[in-house]
């Protein structure tokens, strides 16, 4: 396998890593949502995400020189809008959501998280979408259509899953608004998320009269949301960078599964046929997203970056620097115009326009 395929399969993992680590989250939050109110819950998971990820920061920066390429003053508008909508609307929203919803129908519904990613990254930023993208949206939207319109009893209620549906149209722009940074150190830019989100969803709580749990709870909120919100997104970051906006949701898009899955444990739910079937055209959309294969002859244009690399088929230039050797290493680099063919993905080197 040569460097572009080691680094799409690397990518893959890490947003199956993403997607296991949000999925178990989903279920957790909804038990924490006995003792935590709706809005200070999601100050708490943000807060406890950028905490832990500042300390990490700490701990790199005491231990080795990171290689990877700081954020600059031209991301920061990409970077204001991924808190607004994923760090502060989305989690909101989800919160209000949970309180409505079944925690399995509210973690299958978070597959519309994937759909509207993909049509944003399409119609809006202009990614490629072939057919086998757009059948798996299809189906994604089919099972959700169906978890939205099943029968009172075990179904969610319309406003709770307006509520979720809402959370994921917020993280599918925080999605978008991302890639242009992601070639930026994805330790930096999730720590910036979660601290500034936390602190003004715990502001927004704190201001509506809510007050902080036991420490205990405090304490579980925190590393729920450093482990199920800060590491989660920052293997998603990464898995942008390999995958592109769509593929990347796609491949996190088994996050409610696993999710749908340890509620059923948790809360002991029966589900009935209709929630099978959502499941089931779920499961088929994630397929068909997965088992995609994009191969075609391609022109780079010439390009100067920043980010993270090894001197593979896309990185042959010179060091106007002392260079020791090591990879991988970071530096400003400029890309020659290439033309070759081989399978890709819209990654940071992929984002040419199709016909």
């Amino acid at each position: 396998m040569n460097e572009i395929g080691r680094s799409h399969s690397k990518g893959i993992l890490q947003a199956l890593a993403a997607a296991g680590l949000f999925g178990i989250s989903t279920p957790l939050a909804k038990l924490l949502l006995g003792t935590v109110a709706p809005g200070m819950l999601a100050g708490l998971l943000y807060g406890g995400s950028g905490i832990g990820l500042m300390l990490w920061m700490l701990w790199r920066r005491r231990s080795s020189a990171s290689n990877e390429a700081p954020l600059v003053r031209r991301d920061l508008p990409w970077l204001a809008g991924a808190v607004l909508f994923g760090g502060v609307l989305g989690p909101l929203l989800l919160m209000f959501g949970l309180t409505h919803t079944p925690a399995s129908s509210a973690s299958l519904l978070l597959n519309m998280e994937s759909v509207l990613t993909a049509a944003l990254a399409w119609v809006v930023f202009r990614e490629n979408v072939d057919s086998r993208i757009l059948l798996g949206m299809l189906a994604i939207v089919a099972g959700g259509v169906l978890l939205s319109v099943q029968p009172t009893g075990y179904g969610a209620s319309a406003l709770g899953a307006l509520a979720i549906v809402g959370a994921c149209l917020c993280w599918a722009i925080d999605n978008n608004f991302t890639r242009p940074i992601s070639g930026s150190d994805p330790l930096q830019i999730t720590a910036i998320k979660g601290s500034v989100a936390g602190c003004i969803n715990m502001l927004i709580a704190l201001t509506m009269g809510y007050r902080f749990p036991a420490p205990s709870m405090l304490v579980a909120a925190g590393l729920l949301g450093f482990v199920g919100y800060g590491v989660s997104l920052v293997l998603f970051v990464l898995a942008l960078r390999s995958l592109g906006t769509a593929r990347t949701s796609a491949y996190f898009s088994t996050a409610p599964f696993l999710g749908a899955c340890v509620s059923l444990l948790l809360f002991a739910e029966h589900p009935g046929l209709i929630f099978w079937l959502a499941g089931a055209l779920m499961l088929l959309g994630v397929w068909l997203h997965v088992s995609e294969r994009h191969e075609h002859e391609h022109v780079h244009e010439a390009l100067t970056h920043n980010h993270r690399h090894r001197h593979d088929e896309h990185h042959q230039h010179d060091h106007d620097f002392p260079w020791d050797g090591k990879e991988p290493h970071t530096h400003p680099h400029t890309h020659e115009p290439l033309c070759h063919s081989h399978p890709h993905y819209p990654d940071l080197h992929h984002r040419h326009p199709h016909p």
